[in-house]
């Protein structure tokens, strides 16, 4: 695979992620979630604290999947230059979790989650796998 087709496969997830993240302006609730839901919200929310504060190495690190920062790492500048890129899109936006469920095993989530972009309503979806105990982020659809 030549250089700028392994680049553009990394950022394959990079549109979807803004518009995940256009939500992370404003305050997401965990609070309707119980047990392992309320966990895969709260990651949801680690993810919306960090994209506002700008911390796109704890997104990396503590966020996001090993095979997403993978993918993401194949850019230029990496998995951290390529969510400063994104966050960089966003302006100020709200996001709410409308529903989270886990699979039966508990190894994997998926969460849908409302964000206003340019004033329209959106509904975007996260998918989030156990790694060594903790829920990450692992991809966007």
């Amino acid at each position: 695979m030549t250089a700028p087709l392994k680049r553009a496969s990394a950022l394959v997830c990079c549109p979807v992620l803004v518009a995940v993240l256009a939500g992370c302006a404003a305050t997401t609730s965990t609070s309707a979630f119980k047990g392992a839901q309320h966990e895969v919200a709260q990651v949801v929310s680690n993810l919306q604290s960090e994209s506002t504060a700008g911390e796109e190495k704890k997104i990396c690190t503590d966020v996001l999947a090993s095979g997403l920062v993978a993918r993401l790492n194949k850019s230029p500048g990496g998995c951290e230059a390529a969510i400063k890129g994104q966050l960089g899109e966003i302006d100020s936006f709200e996001l709410t979790v409308q529903a989270v469920q886990v699979n039966a095993a508990g190894t994997g989530a998926d969460v849908r989650v409302k964000s206003i972009y340019a004033g329209k309503s959106a509904i975007a979806g996260m998918t989030l796998v156990k790694e060594t105990g903790k829920w990450k982020v692992s991809g966007l659809e």
